[in-house]
C-alpha cells in the first residue's frame, strides 16, 4: 500500500459578500462540515451604506483542495466574489499585533530598544509594562513575539492577516 503525500500550499483568499446576518457562519460552516482548517480570519466592511463586506481567509492544502473551497465559497449565495491572492500574483499582505510586555530596568531599555527595530509604537505603558502596537508581515510580527519572550512578554493580541492586489487591479 503506497502512502501518497500530497503538497500543502498556503493560500490567502479574498471574499465578497453582502453584509448580512449568518454569512460568516455559512462560511465557516462550509470550511468544518468539510474539514479545512482556517488559520486567519479577518472581516470588514467595506462599502459606504453598509452593504459588502470584505473578509480574507488564510488556509491551507494541496492546489485540488483550494481549488474546491474557491467554488464552494462561489456557490455560496450571498458572495459576488472570491479571488485567490495568492494565485493571482502580487500581492501585499498586513497584520497588527498588540503586544504586552513586563519589564524594570535594563530589560525594560532593551524592550524599548528592540521595539524600535521593529518600528512598533508604544500605546500604553505603566511604570512595570508596555503595550506596543507593531503592523507587519506575520514573518516580522512572530519574530518581535520571539525577543519579546525573552524580554518579558505578558500577553499578545493579533488581528490576522488582511491583503490586497499590487497595482490598479480590484481584489
Amino acid at each position: 500500500m503506497k502512502i501518497q503525500h500530497r503538497q500543502s500550499e498556503r493560500h490567502v483568499l479574498t471574499v465578497i459578500v453582502d453584509n448580512e446576518p449568518g454569512i460568516l457562519a455559512k462560511i465557516t460552516g462550509l470550511f468544518t462540515a468539510r474539514g479545512y482548517n482556517i488559520d486567519s480570519l479577518t472581516v470588514a466592511d467595506i462599502s459606504e451604506d453598509h452593504a459588502i463586506s470584505r473578509i480574507t481567509i488564510v488556509t491551507g492544502g494541496p492546489p485540488q483542495v483550494i481549488d474546491q473551497i474557491q467554488a464552494q465559497l462561489e456557490r455560496l449565495v450571498p458572495v459576488h466574489r472570491v479571488v485567490d491572492l495568492t494565485e493571482e500574483g502580487p500581492h501585499v499582505e498586513r497584520e497588527l499585533a498588540l503586544v504586552k510586555v513586563r519589564g524594570t530596568g535594563e530589560t525594560r531599555v532593551e524592550a524599548l530598544r528592540t521595539a524600535e527595530v521593529f518600528r512598533a509604537s508604544v500605546v500604553d505603558t505603566t511604570p512595570q509594562s508596555f503595550i506596543f502596537e507593531l503592523t507587519g508581515s506575520s514573518a516580522k510580527i512572530d519574530s518581535f513575539i520571539a525577543l519579546m519572550r525573552e524580554l518579558g512578554l505578558v500577553e499578545v493580541g493579533r488581528s490576522g492577516i488582511t491583503g490586497m492586489m499590487r497595482g490598479h487591479e480590484e481584489s
